[in-house]
């Protein structure tokens, strides 16, 4: 699959309008970011690339910011090279330790999940990522049913499936993340995970114990119901992929209407992570 990237300069800029304005390039399409010089470099499938779209978005942000950007194409070859030489290994709260399949093994954590994130979101980098890892191993999962919306690279439910969950459902509208999701899963030896590539429509009419969704606030709102429809009572979401306000009272509000509580919340930078119950 062939990809371009678009690499980002910005005069003055800050941070949270940077997190605002790739919030808004996923919604284009883009499903991958990098830091670089003075700016960042986002990535998108060159059949799903609009240039308009792109200029469109820039426009609307001028009384903001002030940014160029250059189109290159990407070498298939040069894809995983990019990712060995920018994917370095993290470790979440001294416990789990998440590495590439071309880092050294480190036996000594009691978890560790093996990611080769290829084009997909997740390797838990991002603080959205590691907010949600860190609340996934505070919490009971043993012998729990997960649902894993906008999963990426599935590390989050491999994750759980490592913590004793029964079973896993993994689902992503993404090709490439459905795909790794499936690879990454294999590669952690977890054989409980079942993945999809679609949205609400596909999640299936079971119950659930615990529902994981790293997305942003608007998808956020929109499926809400439908996490509702398939929680079980006292089931807990954890939500991530927005920021503390207004997002989180939007969120809270719409929880609200399916007799979904606000419990607790995690802040690290601007973004925020957030647990909730079904009562």
């Amino acid at each position: 699959m062939q990809y371009i990237k678009a690499i980002f300069k910005f005069n003055s800029i800050e941070e949270f309008q940077q997190d605002l304005l790739i919030s808004d390039l996923a919604d284009l399409g883009f499903d991958t970011f990098e830091d670089s010089e003075g700016g960042f470099t986002a990535f998108v499938i060159k059949d799903n690339f609009n240039e308009q779209e792109l200029k469109d978005l820039l426009s609307s942000y001028a009384d903001d910011f002030s940014s160029t950007y250059i189109i290159e194409e990407v070498a298939d070859e040069n894809w995983n090279a990019e990712w060995e030489k920018n994917f370095s290994p993290l470790i979440i709260d001294d416990v789990c330790y998440v590495r590439a399949t071309f880092h050294e093994p480190k036996p000594s954590y009691p978890y560790e999940v093996i990611i080769d994130p290829k084009m997909a979101f997740g390797t838990g980098h991002h603080q959205t990522t590691t907010m949600m890892m860190q609340y996934i191993l505070s919490a009971d999962l043993l012998d729990k049913n997960i649902l894993d919306m906008g999963c990426g690279t599935g590390i989050l439910a491999i994750l759980a499936g490592k913590l004793g969950a029964k079973s896993l459902m993994a689902i992503d509208y993404d090709d490439i993340c459905y795909e790794s999701t499936i690879e990454n899963a294999t590669l952690n030896n977890v054989i409980n995970l079942k993945a999809l590539c679609g949205s609400k429509e596909v999640i299936p009419d079971e119950e659930y114990d615990v529902i994981f969704a790293n997305i942003n606030r608007n998808i956020l709102l929109d499926q809400i119901h439908r996490y509702a429809e398939v929680l079980k009572a006292e089931g807990k979401i954890f939500f991530s992929g927005f920021y503390l306000e207004p997002d989180l009272s939007m969120i809270t509000a719409e929880c609200a209407k399916y007799g979904i509580k606000y419990l607790d919340h995690k802040q690290n930078g601007d973004w925020v992570a957030a647990q909730f119950e079904k009562k």
